[in-house]
């Protein structure tokens, strides 16, 4: 039960306002500049990494093709997947672009690193990882406590699958975050966390426990095709971890989708967590989100920007800001369909128009690049 999906220039400043303003206190917003829309006819722009100079690399995860934007928005495809493929989990470090491809079937992908400029090589098979260790199979999911008479009517081969279940093999990167010791993948499909040693070696960095069960009402059984003897009973649907970025306090934060489905037919069931890289020790931080596709952290102040595709009352977007001491969002800016975000020296960069649907409810190729001049404190 996992369903991964794959202008709005002045909400953007006032994300980056919220940005730099300090939790506890009113301070001065400083003069921003900009904003500028780098790049826009992108189709399905996921992931985005800054690299020096002001260079962004944003992936068009449907077309499997990494496109390089120049300061001056001029754009070049830099690197491809596969016919076919997918390619995502895009970053940059030291001078290194880091992406990866998977197959539509989830039943292959890579981690790949690139030298600006140069070619890019395979640096792990997470795939291959995936399929011999399969971290989250010490999650359970699915309905709690169902009769024996009710489990007798699910056909574990139905779309639906089994009533429950522990984790399954199954692989989707989705971001990814170099550091010294290695590159961070968050990966949608194993629904945790590996780090990928710049020697190539994988391990678990951390797993997103399962989520609070959902109750199962009579419509919404049917609308699944559970059998109708569910209603009533809670479904423990798997986490879905999108970015990972890494905080002041050294912890590394993660958002989360709630898996099933990601718009707020079920709630507002989005989530970021934090994880100690050290020990793996996953903490909840903050929920409420709808479609929580990427994150940014202010390591000066604090302060969380989050993605939501699906967010704002219309559910067409927004990005919220939030300090995990505080109870109350920061703020709360509608952006069209924003999905990646990134603080990069004294700039912010956003996605918007990331996946809006045409008439037939196809993704269009109309995302952008934008981004915005802002004194983030050292970031």
């Amino acid at each position: 039960m996992k369903k991964l999906v794959f202008t709005a220039v002045a909400c953007v400043t006032a994300v980056s306002s919220a940005m730099i303003a300090a939790p506890a206190s009113a301070v001065e917003i400083p003069t921003l500049g900009g904003p500028t829309v780098l790049a826009s006819g992108l189709f399905l722009p996921l992931s985005l990494g800054v690299g020096a100079g002001d260079t962004a690399y944003v992936s068009q995860n449907a077309l499997g093709v990494l496109t390089k934007v120049s300061p001056d928005g001029t754009t070049s495809v830099v690197a491809s997947a596969n016919p076919g493929d997918e390619l995502g989990a895009v970053s940059v470090r030291n001078g290194t672009v880091y992406y990866s491809t998977n197959t539509q079937d989830h039943t292959a992908s890579a981690l790949y690193s690139m030298p600006v400029g140069g070619v890019a090589a395979p640096l792990a098979d997470l795939f291959a990882y995936e399929s011999t260790a399969n971290p989250d199979q010490v999650n359970s999911y699915g309905f709690v406590d169902l009769p024996q008479t009710c489990l007798d009517q699910f056909d574990p081969a139905a779309p639906t699958g089994p009533a429950s279940y522990n984790g399954i093999v199954d692989t989707h990167p989705y971001a990814s975050l170099p550091l010294d010791d290695g590159v961070y993948v968050a990966d949608a499909g194993a629904n945790a966390v590996v780090k990928v040693g710049y020697d190539g070696t994988v391990s678990t960095a951390a797993v997103l426990p399962a989520g609070d069960p959902i109750m199962v009402t009579p419509e919404i059984a049917a609308g699944v095709g559970f059998p109708a003897c569910t209603a009533g009973f809670g479904y423990r649907f798997e986490p879905v971890p999108t970015d990972v970025e890494q905080g002041g306090d050294g912890w590394l934060y993660v958002t989360s989708l709630p898996g099933g489905p990601e718009d707020a037919s079920l709630g507002a069931r989005g989530a970021v967590y934090r994880f100690n890289p050290a020990t793996g020790e996953v903490q909840f931080v903050k929920g409420g989100f709808v479609g929580a596709t990427d994150l940014a952290v202010s390591k000066s102040t604090g302060l969380i920007a989050v993605t939501e595709l699906f967010g704002g009352p219309n559910g067409t977007g927004q990005v919220s800001v939030f300090h995990p001491t505080l109870t109350e969002r920061v703020l709360q800016i509608p952006v069209t369909s924003p999905s990646a975000i990134e603080l990069a020296g004294n700039s912010v960069y956003v996605t918007t128009n990331s996946f809006v649907a045409d008439a037939t409810g196809a993704p269009q190729p109309i995302g952008k690049v934008v981004k915005l001049s802002v004194d983030l404190g050292g970031d």
